[in-house]
């Protein structure tokens, strides 16, 4: 039954569809997004004639939405966004589409994305053009461009406040390790221990190599549409209890002075509401993992600990399989693979349907699912999925 929210509930994830995730994929990102569409359409149980919408987010990396469109030959396409950000516009892409189907704009919408981050278009790789946003000239003087640098700033900045040390980042790298090995598809499957996260070689202090994110040659799709309709298609409903965007920091700009907070604060009690449930009710987390510290953080913003105790929970066992709040079931972009947030929202689904096989958690019915927290980019975005009953 929906709740007095008129967006809670009505719309469902029918679908989900995933590439391999590799180094070197050998294909266009046109290639993979229509390889993880096809399969989330075959999860669903749908023909690419049922789609009539299309979405996805990218950042000057990947294929456009329109010509993902005409390759699966839709001929009226009730519903297309093409949002340019990264990690911290995954989840909200798919609250869009989601949105769009409870307005009645489109039926059916798939969501993907889709990129070569190790093959093709590295993250601060040489060889392309700066970005656009107008604050970079204030960074390339200083060879201040690449994600581990500009996150390291509000990693130390976090640890500086809170007495945040080397082991308590080692431990969320290897937690997530931890689930990483009862995943097939993961793409760093090896046991990782305190030893060798230590000993692994410094990139940008804080950050060791374990604390940062994969790159990966991939794409993740999910089929977006009516709750009724998804009722009636081949798996079990995952319904969009809420979806929600805000804002963040950038390097320069906002006026936020305390780097140790994001702005996933501000979007978590909306986010809440809008759900009309709170953090006691969240079963499983797949949280936005580029680096270590931002585990840490958002525990803490979405309410799951009080600031400066994100890393007691992790050490007390309880983001861990069989702990109260497992974190990055499938190990994450830490383990699994990068595919800037994709990848979180199908492992809730795979929690919630029941699907997750060893690494399930057990009796999950409420998932959160969180972008980038805004961070550099300047906006986050969430969701909460709810199994079907």
């Amino acid at each position: 039954m929906s709740g007095t929210h008129p967006f809670r509930d009505r719309t469902a994830i029918a679908g989900i569809g995933r590439t391999d995730y590799s180094k070197n994929s050998g294909v266009s990102t046109l290639t993979l997004a229509l390889r993880a569409i096809r399969a989330a359409l075959d999860d669903a149980g749908l023909a690419t004639s049922d789609v009539d919408g299309v979405a996805c987010h990218r950042v000057g990396d990947s294929v456009q939405a329109t010509i993902v469109a005409q390759s699966l030959g839709i001929k009226d396409v009730r519903f297309h966004l093409d949002l340019f950000g990264g990690g911290s516009q995954s989840a909200w892409t798919v609250g869009l589409a989601a949105q769009a189907v409870a307005a009645g704009v489109a039926d059916c919408i798939v969501c993907w994305r889709s990129i070569n981050a190790r093959s093709g278009f590295r993250m601060g790789g040489t060889g392309r053009a700066a970005p656009d946003s107008i604050e970079f000239q204030y960074q390339s003087p200083y060879w201040f461009a690449t994600p581990p640098q500009q996150f390291a700033m509000y990693g130390r900045a976090y640890m500086d406040k809170y007495g945040v040390t080397s082991e308590d980042l080692g431990r969320v790298a290897i937690s997530q390790r931890e689930f990483a090995t009862l995943n097939p598809r993961a793409m760093m499957q090896a046991p990782l221990s305190m030893d060798d996260y230590l000993e692994s070689r410094m990139i940008v202090e804080p950050f060791r190599l374990f604390d940062c994110c994969l790159e990966t040659d991939a794409a993740v799709a999910v089929v977006i549409t009516s709750t009724e309709r998804a009722r009636t298609l081949r798996q079990r409903p995952v319904l969009v209890s809420s979806a929600a965007c805000g804002g963040g920091h950038t390097l320069y700009s906002n006026g936020r002075e305390d780097l140790s907070t994001s702005g996933a604060a501000q979007l978590a009690p909306r986010l809440f509401d809008a759900a009309e449930m709170s953090p006691s009710d969240i079963d499983v987390a797949e949280l936005y993992d580029a680096f270590t510290p931002l585990v840490l953080l958002q525990l803490e913003d979405y309410g799951f600990a009080a600031k400066g105790e994100g890393a007691a929970l992790v050490a007390a066992g309880s983001t861990s399989l069989g702990g109260s709040l497992p974190v990055n079931t499938h190990g994450g972009h830490l383990s699994e693979g990068y595919v800037h947030g994709l990848n979180h929202l199908a492992e809730a689904v795979d929690q919630l349907r029941g699907d997750a096989g060893p690494r399930q958690t057990v009796g999950a019915e409420v998932a959160l699912v969180t972008g980038q927290p805004g961070y550099v980019a300047g906006t986050s975005s969430a969701l909460i999925l709810r199994a079907d009953k």
